[in-house]
């Protein structure tokens, strides 16, 4: 019933060369789009399939490279994608944009989601945390760090850093790291001296960056293969390193907490069809059962309720109260805000 592609990128360009839609021809009865390796094998069996086979329909699985993908196809007239998983500021960004279409909450039901965790033109899916991970062989006993300073204090805890390679979700860990507390954030990022503030603390360690990331299947391997000492990430990508054997480990204090949702492309050939299926995909039976296979918690709080996630999974999630309460949650309004002049000031620092 399934194909997984990832040949996105050339099929795109395939098409646009030849000003063909290829989604008049496809096989299948909707092409849903995500980030490939553990997360999207974990949609796959958790979401994707069961979803499919209870409206009795065909999916083409494809990896794609995020909300820029979809501009493109929007901007182009040749939309292939009938759903993209992206993550919030992506959703965020494309409603906005009017390349992601408005979504139909009269058909799917959020009354049972966590606040904040669905925009008009994505519906959350999981929720997931940014965090760093460390090498169990370079630090050992009580000598491992524990905080975003401690990440940021080559002294103390010498080795090779990764971080990412885009600027969603690095000032702010940056911004703790510097003696900001977590309410204060937003206040200071909020200004071109903040941002600055933020970059400059990641510029003070960045001869110790060994390897920027780009995305969470290679900072999952950079700690499973001990490339570096320690990188950022997400929590769900490092246990499967971890379960996989990799010598790691991290914590959720300060983390950041985020979520990825499902949009509708603006154009999508079948919209209509990938409505109900975003409406079916929602509720708890499906997201409670993406525990199974990678750690990243539920938006639909009755996901908890069904006793179908493993109560020591269960402490593991980020959006378990234990976890949740500790961690900084992403603003989507300032990403929303500050987007094109963050992002530039970002990219500069890192090609200088």
């Amino acid at each position: 019933m399934f194909k997984r592609t990832n040949t996105f990128a050339l099929a795109m360009a395939a098409s646009v060369a030849l000003g063909l839609n290829p989604g008049v021809s496809m096989a299948a009865d909707l092409t849903i789009a995500s980030w490939g390796g553990s997360f999207q094998a974990a949609q796959s069996k958790a979401i994707f399939q069961p979803v499919a086979k209870k409206l009795g329909i065909t999916i083409k699985e494809e990896s794609y490279g995020g909300i820029s993908d979809v501009r493109l196809q929007v901007k182009a007239g040749a939309v292939t994608l009938d759903i993209i998983d992206t993550g919030s500021g992506g959703g965020a960004r494309g409603g906005v944009e009017g390349i992601l279409e408005p979504l139909d909450y009269k058909m799917i039901d959020v009354s049972n989601f966590l606040p904040g965790t669905y925009l008009p033109a994505c519906v959350g899916t999981i929720t997931f945390s940014t965090v760093f991970a460390y090498n169990l062989d370079t630090y050992k006993g009580d000598n491992v760090p524990k905080t975003w300073a401690d990440f940021f204090d080559p002294v103390k805890f010498p080795g090779k850093r990764s971080y990412r390679a885009k600027y969603h979700g690095a000032l702010e860990p940056a911004l703790l790291a510097d003696g900001v507390a977590k309410e204060d954030v937003y206040k200071v990022l909020d200004s071109e001296e903040g941002i600055d503030r933020a970059i400059n603390k990641i510029r003070s360690i960045k001869e110790h960056i060994a390897i920027w990331w780009k995305s969470g299947a290679q900072h999952a391997q950079l700690m499973k293969d001990s490339e570096v000492d320690m990188t950022t990430g997400w929590n769900g990508r490092f246990d499967v390193a971890i379960k996989d054997g990799a010598k790691a480990a991290y914590n959720y204090n300060d983390a950041l907490l985020d979520y990825d949702c499902f949009g509708i492309p603006k154009g999508a050939p079948n919209k209509e069809l990938a409505m109900k299926f975003l409406a079916e995909a929602s509720k708890a039976e499906y997201q409670a059962d993406m525990p199974k296979y990678i750690t990243y918690g539920p938006t639909n709080k009755q996901a908890y309720e069904l006793n179908k996630i493993d109560a020591e999974v269960a402490t593991m999630l980020p959006s378990h109260p234990d976890n949740a309460k500790n961690q900084l949650v992403l603003n989507n309004d300032w990403y929303a805000k500050w987007e094109k002049i963050a992002s530039e000031k970002y990219q500069n620092m890192l090609t200088e």
